[in-house]
């Protein structure tokens, strides 16, 4: 399987209408354990990257995803704007070069993007945070071996999983215990995010 220009702008369409649809929710699980503006954030800076890659032609994967961690550095506030915007960014410098990604390229960039990720948050698996979706997804795609609905299922566990651990990262660190059952809303968005890539692969299937 292989991820062409049209494939990875699809991905980001896919992941913004979802964003956009469940705005209101993803700010709901802001409120108890944040500034309660994740979703309000994320849909400001998924349209601005939408806006951007729909109106530009692409020679390359990568050229995309930069764009698009520009949009989200420069548009999500918080501390969402700058962990998407370097996880992407990262992501594109480690698949720059390709017209088309392959599975162990797309793997390359899902590496580079989580070790962006843990450097600028200063965070690891475990510590509900949007790594926690990360990680596994990296791991799941390195195999080479995947599909549409393993995808989908590992991104479901992880987003449970993150749930029932204590935060001990970001604002709602400072909820220690309490924080203990509700949902990280960047490990939320993650999902909707991986939900769309793998929306994307069945369509490859």
């Amino acid at each position: 399987m292989e991820l062409g220009v049209p494939d990875i702008v699809k991905w980001f369409d896919f992941a913004n209408k979802k964003i956009q649809h469940h705005k209101d929710y993803l700010s709901a699980l802001d409120r108890p354990i944040g500034d309660g503006d994740h979703g309000i954030n994320m849909a400001r800076g998924c349209k601005e990257a939408i806006n951007k890659i729909m109106t530009k032609n692409y020679a390359e994967p990568s050229e995309v995803i930069k764009d698009v961690a520009m949009a989200l550095l420069a548009k999500v506030g918080g501390a969402s704007g700058p962990l998407y915007g370097t996880a992407f960014l990262k992501m594109s410098m480690a698949v720059k070069g390709y017209e088309v990604l392959s599975l162990s390229t797309l793997a390359n960039g899902m590496e580079a993007a989580l070790a962006g990720l843990k450097q600028r948050g200063k965070s690891d698996i475990g510590e509900k945070t949007l790594i926690d979706v990360w990680s596994p997804m990296g791991d799941y795609i390195s195999t080479g071996e995947i599909s549409s609905d393993g995808l989908i299922e590992l991104a479901r566990d992880a987003l449970e999983t993150s749930k029932d651990t204590m935060a001990t990262k970001g604002r709602a660190a400072y909820f220690k215990e309490k924080s203990i059952g509700h949902i990280d809303p960047g490990s939320a968005s993650s999902f909707y995010i991986f939900e769309a890539l793998a929306e994307v692969i069945k369509e490859k299937e």
